[in-house]
């Protein structure tokens, strides 16, 4: 797929589907890379998972840098997203090459119910699109899939939160705020490092979350309420340049 054709794509569906979409542009090569950093220093049959890959601006790197026997899954809940994602595994050389270990689910990711876990998870969920029950049920059942070890990149836009909590009215303050204190849990707990991206529209953080055991959804510490099932329709830390 052409750069235009994809950023044409996403933008249609940012304007169909803004909640899930999060984004009016595809991830830069820049943010693809420090999300992917992780597979650098990786070998042999790992299992890798990306949720919410949209167009595939990040899968494209995955592929580049996935270890020979790898296996990758990736998990898209828009289906004009999944069917152009299978096409790349079906036509693209790069793709082909690493097709017969890939599989694209087209499904909530609370619905992926894997046999085995994963050794990494990369996610490019707008956290900060969703509810909060949402967003720690999402990022509680990435931490719950990964193998000891284990690790799980996302990124966030640089500041966000604080601006949009600033700019909005009370109802999108609180929600941002409940947010806000989920991440942190999690960042207490399992944050390893955190890359700056500033050439991505808008700056970005990457956030690198490690498990050195099996986790699940009641080991997390929950900030303010119990997630509930729900269908959805990323303080600065150590800091490190992206790659």
């Amino acid at each position: 797929m052409n750069p235009l054709t994809e950023h044409l794509q996403f933008f249609r569906q940012f304007r169909q589907q803004f909640e899930t979409t999060g984004a009016v542009a595809p991830s830069s090569r820049f943010l693809a890379r420090a999300m992917t950093r992780s597979l650098a220093n990786r070998q042999g049959p790992i299992r890798v998972l990306e949720v919410g890959p949209g167009t595939g601006a990040v899968t494209r790197e995955i592929v580049r840098r996935l270890p020979q026997g790898a296996e990758l899954d990736l998990v898209e809940i828009n289906e004009e997203f999944a069917r152009l994602l299978q096409k790349q595994f079906e036509e693209h050389p790069h793709y082909m090459q690493v097709a017969d270990g890939a599989r694209v689910h087209c499904l909530p990711l609370q619905e992926f119910k894997p046999g085995q876990p994963f050794d990494l998870i990369i996610s490019g969920l707008p956290f900060n699109n969703f509810p909060p029950s949402l967003v720690e049920e999402l990022i509680d059942h990435c931490l719950a899939l990964l193998a000891p070890g284990g690790e799980m990149a996302f990124f966030e836009y640089m500041f966000v939160r604080p601006l949009r909590c600033r700019l909005s009215g009370a109802k999108t303050r609180e929600r941002l705020s409940q947010i806000e204190a989920i991440m942190q849990a999690r960042f207490e707990r399992h944050r390893v490092k955190t890359d700056w991206v500033f050439v991505n529209v808008p700056p970005a953080w990457v956030q690198h979350l490690r498990v050195e055991e099996r986790v699940n959804a009641a080991q997390t510490p929950s900030p303010h309420t119990t997630p509930t099932r729900a269908t959805p329709t990323a303080g600065e830390p150590d800091q490190h340049p992206a790659e």
